[in-house]
């Protein structure tokens, strides 16, 4: 048993959008959250995009001296990426091999407010936890309540039967950075994991680029 010792990550991975979204308040919980990792001298790894929050946490990681890994599917390059890259880049086939790759290189992961993208990265997160795949922890950084729906919708899962209440610990939450994290050194996992870690080839859960058609 993990008993009472914090995790010290080395590196964490940090999923957030390629916008900044429509307060400043969101910006500057990106900036927290870099500076905190600075403080702590973790790594980052994100998802190699030089605007919106991505822009803002590898920045403000960087500047502070701490190495900052970035990872984006090729396809991607000329959208996310303006100007100079951040720190080290590395081109990826497709978003499948992306999230595997941030999985691999992390020793925790945070959601920063974002979109669709940002979402699902949390959610397949959360799923590989439950599924027994990880056991690192998952934190929601829930800036001004933008993820109070989210969490709704969670605690709905487990009154409606669809989500274990001992799973529903996964997902951890606090309004700023420095809560966070703390929660998540702390963390220990009490749900009952569908399948042993060991049976899970976690090195090889990169998708295959498909075949181009003839």
């Amino acid at each position: 048993m993990e008993g009472n010792i914090r995790h010290k990550f080395k590196r964490v991975c940090v999923f957030c959008g390629s916008s900044s979204g429509n307060r400043t308040v969101f910006g500057d919980a990106a900036l927290d959250l870099g500076h905190e990792l600075v403080k702590r001298r973790i790594d980052l790894v994100y998802g190699g995009g030089s605007v919106g929050l991505m822009g803002l946490i590898s920045q403000a990681v960087y500047d502070g001296g701490c190495h900052v890994l970035g990872v984006i599917p090729t396809a991607l390059m000329p959208l996310e990426i303006s100007g100079q890259t951040v720190g080290e880049v590395k081109s990826v086939s497709d978003m499948h091999e992306r999230k595997a790759e941030m999985a691999r290189q992390a020793d925790a992961f945070i959601a920063l407010p974002g979109g669709y993208g940002t979402m699902e990265e949390l959610l397949e997160m959360i799923t590989w936890s439950q599924l027994g795949i990880h056991s690192k922890p998952v934190g929601l950084l829930n800036v001004d309540g933008y993820y109070n729906s989210l969490l709704a919708l969670f605690d709905n899962g487990v009154a409606e039967g669809f989500i274990k209440p001992s799973a529903r610990h996964i997902v951890l939450s606090a309004p700023t950075a420095k809560e966070l994290i703390v929660k998540m050194e702390q963390y220990i996992p009490l749900h009952e994991q569908v399948a042993p870690r060991k049976s899970w080839e976690i090195n090889q859960l990169v998708y295959p680029a498909q075949p181009k058609p003839p």
